[in-house]
This record gives C-alpha cells, structure tokens and sequence, in this order.
C-alpha cells in the first residue's frame, strides 16, 4: 500500500507542514478541521454550533472532493476546548449523519494552537475511488 496525497483543484495547500488529505489504498485520513473557509483560508469563529457546523462542512467538502461522503467515515475525534459545550456540539454533529449509521467517536478537551478556535474534528474515512 502506498501514500498518496490527495489534491483538491482550486484548494490552497496549508501553509504548514501537513496536507488536506492522505489517502492509503482505499482510506481516507483527514488533517484536523475548524471553523475556516478553507478556500480564502480564512478563521471564522463564532459559537460553538457555528464552529461545529463550520468544521463538520469542511469535512464534507474534503472528503467528497477525494471520492467519498459523510456515510463513509469511520472513525471521528472532536477536541474541544470546553466540554461544558458538548451538548451544544453534538445537537450540530447529529445532523451530519444518519441516525444509527454513525461513525464511531472520541471527544477530546484539547485548547487549539489557534485563538478562537473551540474545536477541531478529525476523521478517518473509506474512499469510493
């Protein structure tokens, strides 16, 4: 099995030493997402729903732009700043996945490196392609 990094045509490479996705035969591994438009790689903070919301769109966008969907995904690790806004966050992340399809998942309480920011989701998911 062999690495392969995954471009997405129009999507600014990050400006630190990581890529967008990383594909190994047929998974998909995702850098951690936030509330950014990852095309005018821009922060949007906001609420801990507008983060959420944010965040899991970006997941969306990568993933379908790399040959997969949201019923795809397998594995999923939220790192949060307060944990007091679970609740908050998982009535958002609910909405992104079909009842009893769910991927499995792990919350983290975890500060980002980047001011603002509430959370970062992370993912793993099987690739169509």
């Amino acid at each position: 099995m062999k690495k392969e990094i995954v471009h997405i045509p129009g999507l600014p490479q990050p400006s630190g030493p990581y890529n967008h996705v990383v594909k190994a035969g047929n998974t998909l591994y995702l850098t951690s997402q936030l509330s950014c438009d990852l095309i005018g790689d821009k922060l949007l903070c906001g609420t801990i729903e507008e983060q959420t919301q944010r965040a899991l769109e970006n997941v969306k966008f990568l993933l379908e732009h790399a040959g997969s969907s949201m019923d795809q995904i397998l594995d999923v690790t939220v790192f949060m700043k307060n944990l007091d806004d679970f609740a908050r966050m998982d009535a958002v992340y609910r909405q992104f996945f079909t009842p009893g399809e769910e991927p499995a998942r792990v919350t983290v309480r975890a500060e980002s490196p980047v001011p603002g920011i509430e959370i970062e989701i992370k993912v793993t998911a099987l690739c169509n392609k």
